[in-house]
């Protein structure tokens, strides 16, 4: 098993000392390096070009992203794609509807450097900017030779989709892929504790109201993913 770190800091988003640049604008952990890159190499073969869209987030980028979306300055979509009217949602319900498809800042697994949101550069014109849709990865759309693909070839490099599916917490998301050897062992490490603790210590928006139900959210949208 890849060890886990010393302190529970990398886990929550708020150590980037293990990671390490993929392009000018995203990093991974140090040890996912050579698995993407194999998976880079892989998909250009068959006339896939891998593009990130994002990698490692820490938390205060987490923070501003949950931000927004609490005070309505980001859209929040609801599972048919439609943007929800946040001043209609209050208490649970509100946290519900953000995380959807948005993450609980301290518990992202983007925190980790092990999860990537991919597309296909070949698939796109150069100036195509990706919603990160399901409909951009579904038949008839740009990327679904890539979620083929990933369907098909992505365990042989160590990767999984942990929301390949809906289960009743977060939403599919086609575009997001995990390295298991690392993330499986970093969840496991990760705990309701550890989030409180961290939340406790670094507060964000709707502070009291996560905290409340956070056992609940915990289990429906953190613990809740497709298993490799």
């Amino acid at each position: 098993m890849i060890p886990l770190p010393a302190n529970s800091e990398l886990l929550a988003g708020l150590d980037s000392s293990l990671m390490q640049p993929i392009d000018e604008h995203h990093l991974l952990h140090q040890q996912v390096l050579p698995a993407f890159a194999a998976l880079t190499a892989a998909m250009a073969e068959d006339g896939i070009i891998l593009k990130v869209a994002s990698a490692w987030r820490s938390f205060e980028r987490q923070a501003r992203i949950w931000q927004a979306k609490c005070a309505g300055l980001r859209p929040v979509y609801d599972s048919e794609q439609q943007i929800v009217d946040m001043t209609k949602r209050h208490g649970l319900a509100k946290l519900e509807a953000i995380m959807l498809y948005s993450a609980l800042p301290g518990a992202s697994r983007h925190h980790w450097g092990t999860e990537l949101d991919i597309y296909d550069a070949a698939a796109v014109p150069a100036d195509y900017q990706p919603q990160l849709l399901p409909a951009e990865y579904a038949s008839g759309g740009p990327f679904y030779k890539l979620a083929w693909w990933l369907e098909c070839h992505a365990a042989e490099y160590g990767f999984f989709l942990p929301y390949k599916r809906y289960q009743g917490g977060v939403a599919a998301e086609p575009w997001h892929i995990s390295y298991q050897p690392l993330a499986k062992p970093y969840q496991a490490a990760f705990s309701l504790a550890l989030l409180q603790n961290t939340l406790s210590n670094n507060p964000i928006a709707e502070q009291q109201s996560v905290l409340q139900h956070l056992p609940a959210l915990y289990s429906r949208f953190i613990t809740n993913i497709c298993e490799a």
